[in-house]
C-alpha cells in the first residue's frame, strides 16, 4: 500500500484504520481487537486512529490490553491519537460542562494517559482534537514542541482546524505541524470549495479525513441523496466492487493526498477496506460523483 510521509521520521499508511468505535462493538477483547489489527496490516494499513475521548475515554485502553497481550505488534503500526476534548464521563466524570483545554499540563497529563492506556512508549502522531478558542497558542505550541523533543512523541498536527486556527499555533512553534484531520467525503464537500483543503494542498500538507463515508449515510439503505446513491451503486457495478469503495476511491484520486480514516467494527469489512484502491477514478467519474453530491451540474 501506498505511504504518506508526513516528517522525515514519520509515514503513515495512505489508508487509515479508525478506532472511535471500538467500544461499541460486542467483543471487545485483546484477542478479537488484536484480529483487526492483524486484518489490516494483511493488506498493508498499519496506521491507526484513536483519541482520548473515544468509548468515554476507554477506546485507547481496549486498544492497549491488546497491544499488551500481543506486543510485537507495536513495531508493526503507527499511533495516532488525539487530546482537548474534555466531558464528564471515564475520567473527567464530575465535569460540569464539556470544554476544549489546550493546557500545556491538560495535553502532557493526557498524553502520559494515552502511552499508559496503549501500552507504548511514544505516539507517532498527536493532534489537537478540538480548535479551542480559549488557546494560548504560545502555551500550546511550546507543549507540543516540547513533547516532540522528548520523544514522547514523533509528530503533532491537529484536528478540525481552519487555516487561521492553523496558522495561529504554528507561528508560535519550532515544529511543523504534519497533517490536518477534517470531514472529508461525498456528504461533506465544503471543505474542496471553501479553502480547507486549497490551504492545506498549497502548503504541501496531506489531509486525514473522519467519517469518508458520511458516517454510513453513503452506504446504507435508506439514508443520503438518492442521485448520489445511484451513481454510487452504478459505478461501482461498473467495477465490480460495492459503493463504499467507490466512495474512498474518490478522496484517494485527489491531490491533496487525502487519507480517509476508516471506522468499522466487522472482520470481514475491515478485511476489504483496501478495495478502494482497485477503483479506477478520472476526472470526469471524479466529477461524475461530485456533480451527484452537489445535487447540480458544476456552474
Amino acid at each position: 500500500m501506498e505511504r504518506v510521509a508526513l516528517t522525515d521520521t514519520l509515514d503513515l499508511s495512505r489508508i487509515v484504520y479508525g478506532m472511535w468505535r471500538l467500544t461499541d462493538d460486542a467483543d471487545t477483547s485483546p484477542a478479537h481487537v488484536q484480529a483487526k489489527i492483524e486484518a489490516c496490516l494483511e493488506q498493508g494499513i498499519t496506521t491507526m486512529d484513536q483519541a482520548d475521548i473515544y468509548g468515554g475515554y476507554m477506546a485507547e485502553e481496549v486498544m492497549g490490553a491488546a497491544l499488551k497481550q500481543a506486543p510485537a505488534l507495536k513495531d508493526k503500526i503507527e499511533i495516532v491519537t488525539k487530546c482537548d476534548i474534555v466531558e464528564g464521563m471515564g475520567r473527567y466524570t464530575g465535569v460540569p460542562l464539556k470544554h476544549y483545554d489546550t493546557s500545556r499540563a491538560h495535553i502532557e497529563a493526557s498524553v502520559d494517559h494515552s502511552l499508559r492506556l496503549m501500552n507504548v512508549e511514544r505516539i507517532d502522531l498527536l493532534l489537537i482534537h478540538r480548535p479551542d478558542p480559549f488557546m494560548d497558542h504560545h502555551d500550546t505550541g511550546a507543549c507540543l514542541d516540547d513533547l516532540v523533543t522528548s520523544g514522547k512523541v514523533r509528530a503533532v498536527g491537529a484536528s478540525n482546524f481552519r487555516p487561521w486556527d492553523w496558522s495561529l499555533l504554528q507561528s508560535a512553534m519550532d515544529t511543523t505541524l504534519a497533517t490536518n484531520q477534517i470531514e472529508l467525503s461525498l456528504a461533506a464537500i465544503d471543505a474542496f470549495t471553501n479553502g480547507d483543503v486549497a490551504y492545506h494542498q498549497e502548503h504541501g500538507q496531506p489531509l486525514m479525513a473522519w467519517s469518508p463515508l458520511g458516517g454510513g449515510a453513503l452506504v446504507l439503505d435508506g439514508q443520503g441523496s438518492g442521485e448520489l446513491r445511484r451513481t454510487l451503486t452504478e459505478i461501482a457495478k461498473e467495477h465490480d466492487t460495492d459503493p463504499a469503495a467507490v466512495a474512498v476511491a474518490w478522496l484517494l484520486a485527489h491531490p491533496a493526498r487525502i487519507m480517509p480514516v476508516m471506522g468499522t467494527n466487522t472482520i470481514e469489512r475491515i478485511k476489504s477496506l483496501s478495495d478502494a484502491l482497485k477503483v479506477p477514478m478520472d476526472r470526469v467519474t471524479w466529477y461524475r460523483l461530485y456533480t451527484a453530491a452537489l445535487g447540480r451540474a458544476v456552474a
